[in-house]
């Protein structure tokens, strides 16, 4: 049995975490949320209250294998206190969950050899890649797609700029797989892009995802030119012999 301890157990992470508990995984996970403590252990999720902007210790909910980091703050002074007690813990693997937001709109196919943003982002990225006290994998994931995050719901009552720029996404299935997938095969130290072959433009998405919902067709704004990037996640399908789950984005996956 292999214990993980999963820091954020929100979209993402809960269903993750029942995801492994599953696959007998020990998991740990946390919330800054009183009230969701009971939630996370009505699910077998062991469950801790952890903040890392409150500087407190959390050495009990370190004391893992494997450290998965869900959440979605950009604090990077918070992030580097974090290091310093993960540097302290018996952890010796963490995954990042990152962004292809890290990449600039170039008008071409991005990998992870390409130029980032110069981001608080990238900085936590780096802060977590350069440590020598225990190996990193990033997985920098496109638009999350999935339970509560329906495209249809988007742009209400708003104009779509860029109708002929591309679409990068992912299904939280996939995200979980792909998660999975990277803990099994023992692969850290990496940086892995995370997204769909599929990259409609956002006029055949949105319009796609509006009617299917029943909805009115989107309206869409073109009068800036135009800026897009398609995120290319060929390195990690290779690594990991991984298939895509869901990959094709006009195509109700249900």
């Amino acid at each position: 049995m292999k214990d993980v301890s999963i820091l954020g157990c929100g979209w993402l992470g809960k269903p993750l975490a029942e995801f492994l508990i599953k696959k007998s995984f020990a998991v740990k996970g946390s919330t800054t949320s009183l009230n969701k403590l009971e939630d996370l252990k009505s699910v077998n999720i062991s469950p801790f209250l952890v903040d890392i902007f409150s500087n407190k210790n959390f050495e009990e909910f370190l004391s893992t294998e494997i450290l998965i980091i869900a959440i979605t703050s950009k604090d990077l002074e918070a992030f580097k206190s974090l290091v310093s007690q993960i540097e302290k813990s018996s952890i010796k693997k963490v995954i990042f969950i990152s962004s292809t937001s890290v990449y600039p709109s170039l008008n071409k196919e991005m990998t992870e050899e390409d130029i980032t943003i110069n981001s608080p982002l990238i900085q936590i990225e780096n802060e977590f890649k350069s440590n020598q006290s225990f190996k990193t994998t990033i997985i920098r994931f496109a638009g999350l797609l999935g339970e509560n995050r329906n495209p249809a719901n988007w742009f209400e009552g708003r104009k779509i700029p860029q109708p002929n720029g591309f679409v990068n996404m992912i299904y939280r299935e996939d995200c979980i797989e792909v998660i999975y997938q990277i803990i099994q095969q023992d692969v850290f130290g990496e940086v892995f892009n995370a997204c769909s072959n599929h990259h409609p433009t956002r006029k055949e998405f949105y319009t796609n995802a509006k009617k299917r919902a029943n909805k009115e067709k989107p309206i869409f704004d073109d009068s800036q030119p135009l800026k897009y990037k398609i995120i290319n996640s060929d390195k990690l399908q290779k690594r990991l012999s991984y298939t895509f789950k869901f990959d094709d984005l006009l195509t109700d996956k249900n």
